[in-house]
């Protein structure tokens, strides 16, 4: 079973967190044993950014604010979708606390709607997200 960097890494809506992830060294700690569980926007997630923002955290010297917003997206434990309730707290590796809400069975942080389909990996759990956390 592959690993949350491998699943990311070939993950054809992933292609931005892909570039994200590696650019900020977050690959090494999601390769790593974890358990974790990452909060995945796709690219149309990133799409939604205003215009230049994935360019602009991409650059060497936005290294640490990539981090810093790679990071908002991944909880240390293996948390499946309808383990979520509303009005847990989660808190992310960058210590930033995630309110989940369910409403009809359908989980969102914040306004981040959440895909109910769990990717199991080696080392953890990946969702979908329809936007990106700020």
């Amino acid at each position: 079973m592959s690993n949350i960097t491998q699943v990311v890494n070939v993950d054809k809506y992933l292609k931005t967190l892909k570039k994200s992830v590696h650019a900020s060294d977050l690959d090494q700690l999601l390769s790593s044993t974890g358990p974790f569980t990452v909060f995945a926007p796709s690219d149309l997630a990133f799409e939604k950014l205003d215009k230049g923002v994935v360019e602009n955290l991409l650059e060497p010297q936005n290294r640490a604010r990539l981090t810093d917003l790679v990071s908002n997206h991944i909880v240390n434990g293996k948390i499946a979708y309808d383990e979520l309730k509303d009005g847990d707290t989660l808190t992310t590796v960058n210590g930033k606390k995630l309110l989940v809400n369910v409403k009809n069975g359908a989980a969102s942080i914040g306004d981040v709607s959440i895909q109910s389909r769990d990717a199991k990996v080696s080392n953890g759990i990946i969702h979908l997200t329809d936007a990106v956390i700020q």
